[in-house]
């Protein structure tokens, strides 16, 4: 009998790798759902290459992209075109070669019965654990065209979201940027053209304090600059370093909400893309459990997908949702009153996507407003040290013309 070699997540979202006896792909699944694991990769230990290898590495594929395979497979369904053929078709006519091989091995087991979702569960970097667990609901109970325009809809939102907060922050970075550059130039290539300049007002005693701390300071970035270009480079790769661990990206997440208003418009962020996600899955039919563990992953900040764990124990025992998210104090008063009120009215999956529009669109609102106030203020610091350093040089040139 063939082993196979598994990595599963059990039910607290941490992740497991084994390896199991059995007779197919199928008969792993089936074991592995016994014991309150989910297969991310199963692969026959017997073999090697194939479409088995791809699934470990297979590419990471725009969101973009996802979202207009999502509505096409939709429509095609919809329109009474079979799976298989529908498949087929996205398959070959896909632009992007790494999700048309995909969508061809999906294809491919499903045609050996192996149930879609369980499929899309085979490629986590291309298929979000939120779409998988839609997709199966939406087979189980009969509304997969549904389900596929609902992660459609809900992939090209949150694409559009991520484009607007990446657009909003180009240019503060850009100025940034090009300032920096700037100074460096400056202090590299222009100011020590100088120091040989004023040796007379030095030798006199009258050179300005502004202007020596500047050459000096000059002198030892052009001879050691290096130096801290090298400690930079080596910080930002020790933080990597640490990022990549547990402790690390917790630490980074609670920095990031420590930052002055910045903080507090990341944070909403993730509380409307939790809502988002939650409503979304319960609007499908997932269980609130394990729609829950999905939504708490999905939120994209460790403090918070700490709380709503802890609102999942509550759940279990039979608590309500929202006392737990007030008690943390991550999430605003008036989300917490509506969750309240959609929990005492069986209405959260309607109540959660009303949620999420309208914290996105408050938080947007002041996103734009920061980066306005962002633009004139980091303008002002450039100009600030630029006009520093020429004041510096051009003191001394003005003593040195008067003494004449």
């Amino acid at each position: 009998m063939p082993t196979y070699a598994y990595t599963a997540r059990d039910m607290s979202g941490k992740q497991v790798s084994g390896a199991i006896e059995a007779s197919n792909e199928r008969e792993v699944t089936a074991m592995l759902s016994d014991r309150a694991l989910f297969p991310v990769d199963v692969k026959d230990t017997t073999k090697t290459g194939g479409m088995a290898s791809i699934v470990g590495r297979s590419k990471k594929v725009k969101g973009q992209t996802m979202a207009i395979f999502y509505s096409q497979l939709a429509s095609l369904l919809r329109n009474g075109v079979p799976m298989i053929r529908a498949l087929t078709v996205l398959g070959e006519q896909n632009s992007n070669p790494a999700l048309g091989e995909i969508i061809n091995d999906i294809k491919s087991r499903v045609e050996d019965g192996e149930p879609m979702g369980d499929t899309m569960a085979r490629y986590p970097r291309v298929f979000s654990d939120m779409a998988t667990n839609m997709v199966r609901a939406g087979s189980e109970g009969g509304f997969l065209e549904d389900a596929l325009d609902r992660v459609g809809d809900f992939t090209e939102l949150q694409e559009d979201l991520k484009g607007r907060t990446v657009s909003a922050m180009a240019y503060p970075i850009f100025l940034f940027s090009v300032g920096s550059v700037v100074l460096v130039a400056l202090l590299v290539f222009f100011v020590p053209k100088f120091d040989s300049m004023f040796d007379r007002l030095r030798q006199n005693g009258d050179m300005p304090a502004m202007t020596e701390a500047l050459l000096t300071f000059s002198k030892y970035f052009a001879s050691y600059g290096w130096i801290a270009v090298l400690a930079i480079a080596a910080a930002f790769v020790a933080l990597k370093v640490q990022l990549q661990t547990e402790a690390g990206m917790e630490w980074f997440d609670r920095m990031k909400l420590k930052i002055p208003v910045l903080g507090d418009i990341l944070m909403n962020l993730a509380v409307a893309r939790f809502c988002r996600v939650l409503g979304t899955l319960l609007g499908n039919g997932v269980p609130i459990l394990k729609s829950l563990e999905i939504s708490r992953t999905a939120a994209g900040n460790r403090l918070l997908s700490k709380s709503i764990a802890d609102a999942s124990e509550n759940i279990r025992s039979g608590d309500s949702l929202a006392s737990p998210l007030r008690a943390s104090g991550h999430f605003p008063m008036s989300v917490v009153e509506m969750i309240s009120v959609g929990e005492e009215s069986n209405s959260l999956e309607n109540v959660l996507p009303d949620i999420a529009d309208n914290l996105e669109k408050r938080t947007f609102r002041r996103l734009d407003l920061f980066v306005r106030l962002l633009e004139p203020i980091m303008l002002l610091v450039m100009a600030i040290l630029v006009l520093g350093v020429v004041l510096a040089l051009l003191v001394p040139v003005l003593k040195s013309s008067t003494s004449l």
